[in-house]
């Protein structure tokens, strides 16, 4: 827990616009921002499933306390099983991700060598992840302004629908989180800042 407390606070210094560069929010800067903010304090639990092909494809994620990767691939029977990916793993994966970054050989950032369908790698699909924001944001500036990393997110997930889904959970979340700390700020402005009842009414909306 205290490597990905690191992690997350390393993701934090390098600033929203690491963040931004994943593609999370829709189209305003202020909305952007929001969301951003949203990830970095609430985290990511993500889903990804490996496919018949080998590839692999977000097949769900959205905002929580703390970032968590699962992966979920079946067996020779077919039978589904899912995992928590340990942060080891996790250094691993993106580490060679970053290196195949630097080399141009990523499908992240090299649309000719990801699949028709956008199949991508694991360390490719937790990057390209709301996960990834957080856990990756060292790596996020290397696809600031890549047109092919943009394309490719999109085709990462499972469907359109899972892609829309989370993008609408993490601007809630964001939405939630900034009129909470605009009702606490205003509390602690007009009553010296009380930590009591403030408190419990700002959770409470």
């Amino acid at each position: 827990m205290k490597h990905i407390k690191k992690l997350k606070d390393i993701g934090i210094a390098s600033g929203v616009g690491a963040i931004i560069a994943f593609g999370l929010a829709g189209c305003g800067s202020s909305e952007d921002s929001s969301m951003a903010q949203a990830i970095q304090k609430q985290g990511a639990t993500v889903f990804i499933e490996k496919t018949s092909d080998g590839s692999y494809k977000i097949a769900d994620e959205f905002p929580s306390n703390d970032t968590r990767v699962f992966l979920r691939e079946s067996d020779a029977n077919g039978a589904m099983s899912e995992r928590l990916l340990s942060q080891a793993e996790i250094d691993r994966l993106l580490q060679e991700e970053n290196a195949k970054i630097d080399a141009g050989t990523s499908g992240l950032t090299n649309s000719n060598l990801s699949s028709g369908s956008g199949g991508l790698g694991l360390g490719e699909a937790i990057l390209a992840s709301a996960a990834g924001a957080i856990i990756g944001s060292w790596i996020g500036s290397k696809l600031f302004n890549n047109p092919a990393y943009q394309n490719t997110r999109q085709g990462a997930y499972n469907n359109p629908s899972t892609y829309n889904r989370s993008v609408n959970s993490f601007n809630k979340a964001a939405t939630s989180s900034t009129a909470s700390k605009a009702g606490s700020n205003a509390r602690s402005g007009f009553f010296g800042g009380g930590s009591g009842s403030g408190s419990s009414q700002a959770t409470g909306g």
